[in-house]
């Protein structure tokens, strides 16, 4: 089999795409963002691509490119729509791997909506792309139980991350395995906008403080915020500081 691979500096996406090479799957060319200063060697897709000997290329390449006897593209948490010829290329289809149950939640911000709405359940979602964003057939959702109480955007991601490697697997097992994948077209559902999640970010009055500071609480990004002399801070209570501070030690930066 070969199949195209497009995906996030995350850990996850890093063992999707070693489990993928491992199991003798022929991958021509690997997508994969630009580190930042944030990113750890683990969840550099590109040092996995160069470990395996495989190409690296940008996405606008491989739409140039002719491209043959591809079967799978393959989108592990891609950040861009896929637009034809990537999408009708392949001969199985172009699969998409989503951090968030389908059709419940498409579009960004799913972690921080499920806490903030206190949400018992969550998922992770396989479908085939489409024109649109997550709207795709789906292949399988897998569920699990979310603590609403304890619950924050970062917890919740590290779980995600693990269901998805655990999904990435048995989808793509199927298709190693030469099993027709199954599909159903997902209906009505969610979407969440970038705009609409940042006016959701911002402390109101009347606002569940404790639930919205956990419902953005993933460093280093900026959490729930507040407007102080026109500058925008982000909030944390004594829980998260804690967490921060644990880091902190745990890392060796002790004063």
């Amino acid at each position: 089999m070969r199949a195209l691979f497009m995906g996030k500096n995350k850990r996850s996406a890093t063992r999707a795409l070693d489990w993928l090479v491992e199991q003798g799957c022929e991958v021509p060319a690997v997508v994969a963002a630009e580190p930042d200063d944030w990113t750890h060697p683990e969840q550099r897709l590109d040092l996995v691509a160069e470990r395996h000997g495989l190409r690296l290329a940008s996405d606008e390449e491989l739409y140039e490119e002719r491209l043959e006897d591809v079967d799978l593209v393959i989108s592990f948490l891609f950040w861009k729509r896929i637009r034809a010829p990537l999408i009708d290329l392949p001969r199985l289809g172009c699969l998409n791997f989503h951090p968030a149950p389908l059709p419940d939640m498409r579009g960004v911000g799913g972690y921080n909506v499920a806490v903030l709405e206190g949400r018992r359940d969550w998922g992770v979602s396989c479908h085939f792309v489409d024109e649109d964003f997550d709207t795709g057939d789906i292949v399988a959702v897998h569920r699990f139980e979310l603590d609403p109480e304890s619950a924050t955007a970062f917890s919740l991601d590290l779980e995600s991350q693990e269901r998805l490697v655990t999904l990435f697997q048995e989808v793509l097992g199927q298709a190693l395995a030469g099993k027709e994948l199954p599909r159903r077209p997902q209906g009505e559902g969610r979407y969440v906008s970038r705009a609409e999640l940042e006016e959701l970010r911002r402390l109101r009055p009347g606002d569940d403080v404790d639930r919205k500071l956990r419902a953005f609480w993933y460093p280093p990004w900026p959490g729930a915020t507040l407007d102080v002399e026109g500058r925008e801070l982000t909030v944390v209570d004594e829980g998260l500081l804690a967490d921060v501070a644990r880091a902190y030690r745990e890392s060796g930066r002790l004063p």
